[in-house]
């Protein structure tokens, strides 16, 4: 069982590509290596295989960092299933993993949804989407400093606000109104709720 992510940078013509792919391409290769766990191609479109309980926090990280840059996004579909033929990219690799998450990945832009998951199971579905939809109700909105203090905040979950302010240079206080305002706390409850809903019943 695997999940594959395949996504696309919002408005990537925006920047130059070098500006965010630099940080996208060294996030990536602390998950695996390209191209056979992930590759970024058509200058802006990539695609990267994680396991499955590890899915949305990858998700997150990723748009966490991609939003760092004003006026950027990114739009991302999780599938999760079986991985029948692994090739030496993940382009030529196949399966159900590969199918749910390009059928759900085709249908986002039509939707205006910018994160989705299809399982086997679509019960399952339908309770981790509408949390999904839920969620990205702030997520889409993070501004540039909410964004990275979410990126640093799941980079470093065990640490203080202390700690993290120390990292940022800045006061204590600050990083707990810049948790407040992106919502971080949330950002975990989902992240635990979904940890929860994939491996409490098998997809």
């Amino acid at each position: 069982m695997v999940a594959i992510i395949t996504g696309d940078i919002i408005n990537s013509e925006r920047y130059k590509v070098s500006d965010w792919l630099v940080g996208l391409k060294t996030y990536m290769s602390t998950l695996g290596k390209t191209p056979k766990d992930w590759d970024i191609y058509r200058g802006d479109e990539f695609q990267l295989k994680v396991d499955p309980s590890d899915a949305l926090k990858v998700a997150i990280e990723i748009k966490s960092q991609i939003k760092q840059f004003k006026g950027l996004d990114v739009r991302m579909a999780i599938g999760i299933g079986e991985e029948s033929y692994s090739g030496e990219g993940i382009s030529e690799s196949n399966g159900p993993a590969y199918q749910l998450s390009g059928r759900t990945f085709e249908t986002l832009k039509e939707q205006k949804l910018n994160l989705a998951i299809a399982t086997t199971d679509k019960n399952k579905d339908n309770t981790l989407n509408l949390v999904f939809k839920l969620a990205l109700e702030f997520m889409d909105n993070w501004s540039v400093v909410s964004a990275e203090i979410v990126a640093l905040s799941l980079q470093n979950p065990e640490s203080s606000q202390q700690e993290l302010a120390d990292v940022l240079k800045i006061k204590q206080s600050a990083i707990s109104q810049r948790l407040k305002r992106a919502k971080a706390d949330l950002v975990f409850e989902v992240l635990n709720f979904y940890d929860t809903t994939i491996n409490e019943h098998k997809i």
